[in-house]
């Protein structure tokens, strides 16, 4: 059999974002070109009966929130035309047809909410008004707010005005309905059109008032105000609302943990304006919290109801999705988990199934249904069949072992493709750290395993899936526990694989593991090399340079500028004496969460310890490089980590 290859991201695919309807299934698609360098995703439907598949939109580099309308015999959704244009909303026949543009916005159409059985949408879009020939040359960047840029994104333009617009599909006739100098994200529309939710910041005019709340948008009289008593302090954001709309459930926490608050659904009660948490008894993280490097657009299940009183939801539980039925009184019966990562999903119209997207370590995408009665699972479609049949991959070993402080703490080991007797092994760490590795495919880890390293995936403390108190651990206390964590994990997989080769370890990671790698080659040395990426290394400048670092700091630091000799004592930047292990450090030019500087910073330092240090700067790269970033470089990436460990093997 073949192996897993660097350019076999050019052959797999990934598929998401399920729409149901009576007879189809509709779901997006995206493979990368290798020859045009980009992304592409294409809307797609499979017969629920014959397994007929069907493409009903071409491939484009924008494709998401497909809607099926049946009593207008329509499907809705936001797409680019072509990979240049703007995202708009189309609407196609579903017997078939051309697609419609029914908007035509200079900025594109970020959402829209149809109101179900109606020809309305409402939609949200941006302008700004046109400048005139003098302002197109260079012009300063005036900086008045806290927050003034975002990964991925760039500097935030604080001249747009942000709007929802209404639009009929029958006539694609439109009105203004708000404006707003303040981003918003529209959420939900009453059937009855009285009023619209929202979220936006808690407070515009205080730039420290982090987060956002719910706003409410009276339709008749155009004024704003919270949705929520003044008692429900917490984050919350609109999940769905139940058929007769007297019961709308919200995702939130009441950010007791600030970032690393578990998320819980919350019941509003529209008859007695009442909100009560459904989830309280369940220490677990609502929604999807797994890493990965394959899936795209991945959401998870979300919360979808099947009757008035009833609704399926998923976890993150142990490394892996897991599905649950709530009702309105705040019961809660398990549905379903298997090893698997759920990414997104949909209900027949008799809702009774459960039609999902879903990836395994060793299945990269596929769709499959699940009864709501028997929890039977059926694998419905799979775009990697036949190249999964013809490569060899590898299904991890699953393990627990015995953290600092006897903490149970989960792992994976991937031991290479090729048996040896002989073998070198990398500590790979991931990233968040408030997120967690699980039964999900990552094409990095079996293309590593293909080069002949085992791989060494573990969950320490301050990782999610594991409860409140797991993931809270870490706070104010960087580099400490989570070190020792991973380093038992290491042993513990010594002892259970004394074919590894303990003179030939390595360790690499990314943004949190970055941090974690940079922290490990400045206190031990029993790695032979190391590769650090979108890493940090000192956070008192993190503190004033990422796009969200006073916060990340303060929250998850639990210090600020005033205590400068805490935060400096859990950077790896104030141990670089200490160093001896080479570093590859890696890092984007457009990362604004981890800026180029942390990267630079932990360079230097290490050239003047005269320790083996070479750093990549990979251009139009933002913090999600290994996952979203241009294929050619994801694949120089690669090359680079490999070739790395093979120059001190």
């Amino acid at each position: 059999m073949n192996q897993i290859s660097k350019e076999s991201l050019f052959e797999l695919k990934s598929i998401n974002q399920l729409a149901q309807c009576y007879y189809r299934t509709y779901f997006t698609q995206t493979e990368l070109n290798q020859e045009e360098n980009r992304y592409e995703t294409s809307m797609n439907s499979i017969a629920l009966k014959t397994k007929e598949i069907r493409q009903w939109f071409p491939k484009t580099s924008t494709l998401h929130s497909i809607t099926v309308a049946p009593n207008l015999g329509k499907l809705i959704f936001i797409a680019s035309l072509t990979f240049k244009d703007k995202p708009q909303i189309f609407t196609m026949p579903l017997d078939g047809g051309s697609p419609v543009p029914l908007t035509e916005e200079a900025d594109g159409v970020s959402s829209y909410y149809w109101l179900p059985g109606s020809d309305v949408l409402y939609y949200q879009t941006s302008e700004k008004e046109k400048a005139d020939e003098e302002t197109k040359r260079p012009q300063p960047l005036t900086v008045t707010h806290l927050t003034y840029k975002a990964d991925g994104s760039g500097f935030i333009d604080f001249e747009k005005q942000h709007l929802i617009r209404k639009i009929t599909i029958t006539d694609s006739q439109s009105e203004t309905i708000m404006t707003s100098s303040d981003a918003f994200s529209l959420s939900y529309v009453a059937k009855d059109e009285s009023y619209l939710l929202f979220n936006s910041a808690k407070d515009p005019e205080d730039d420290w008032a982090y987060g956002q709340k719910v706003y409410r948008y009276d339709l008749a009289t155009k004024e704003k105000a919270p949705f929520f008593a003044e008692q429900y302090t917490g984050y919350y954001y609109f999940a769905k609302a139940n058929e007769a709309e007297d019961s709308l459930l919200f995702f939130g926490n009441e950010f007791t943990y600030q970032f690393v608050t578990l998320t819980d659904i919350y019941l509003y009660d529209v008859k007695t304006a009442e909100l009560k948490c459904l989830t309280v008894d369940l220490d677990v993280e609502i929604g999807d919290a797994f890493v990965g490097d394959f899936q795209q657009n991945a959401k998870g299940v979300g919360v979808l109801w099947l009757d008035d009183n009833r609704f399926v939801f998923d976890t993150s539980e142990h490394g892996q999705s897991k599905l649950y039925i709530g009702d309105r009184q705040g019961n809660i019966e398990w549905l379903f988990d298997a090893p698997m990562h759920l990414t997104s999903a949909a209900l027949n119209v008799a809702k009774d199934q459960l039609t999902v997207t879903y990836s395994t370590p060793t299945q990269p995408s596929a769709m499959a249904q699940i009864s709501i009665n028997t929890a039977a699972f059926t694998e419905f479609y799979n775009p990697n069949a036949a190249f999964m049949e013809a490569h060899q991959v590898v299904d991890p070993e699953r393990f627990w072992f015995k953290g600092y402080a006897d903490w149970d703490i989960q792992g994976w080991y991937l031991p290479p493709v090729e048996k040896a007797d002989k073998h070198a092994a990398i500590l790979y760490i991931h990233g968040g750290p408030q997120v967690a590795y699980g039964e999900t495919f990552f094409h990095e880890m079996q293309w590593l395993a293909a080069q002949g390293y085992g791989v060494i995936m573990l969950n320490p403390r301050g990782g999610n899936s594991y409860g409140q108190a797991f993931v809270a651990s870490i706070l104010g206390d960087y580099g400490n526990h989570d070190f020792d964590d991973l380093m038992l994990g290491v042993d513990a997989v010594l002892a259970n694989h004394p074919e590894i080769d303990t003179d030939h370890l390595y360790v690499a990671g990314g943004s949190y593991g970055g941090f974690m790698t940079n922290w490990i080659v400045t206190h031990t040395d029993r790695f032979k090399a190391a590769v650090s990426q979108r890493s940090i290394s000192n956070w008192l400048s993190f503190y004033g340079t990422s796009d969200i670092g006073a916060f990340f700091v303060e929250f998850q630091l639990q210090n600020d500028l005033s205590n400068m000799q805490r935060l400096w004592d859990m950077s790896p930047l104030a141990y670089a004496d200490q160093a001896k292990t080479p570093l590859l450090l890696m890092h984007g030019e457009n990362d604004l969460r981890c800026p180029q500087e942390q990267a630079e910073q932990m360079y230097v330092a290490m050239k003047k310890q005269g320790v083996p240090t070479k750093m990549m700067l990979f251009p139009m790269s933002s913090h999600g490089l290994s996952r979203e970033g241009l294929p050619n470089l994801r694949l120089e990436r690669l090359q680079a980590i490999v070739d790395w460990f093979k120059t001190y093997q």
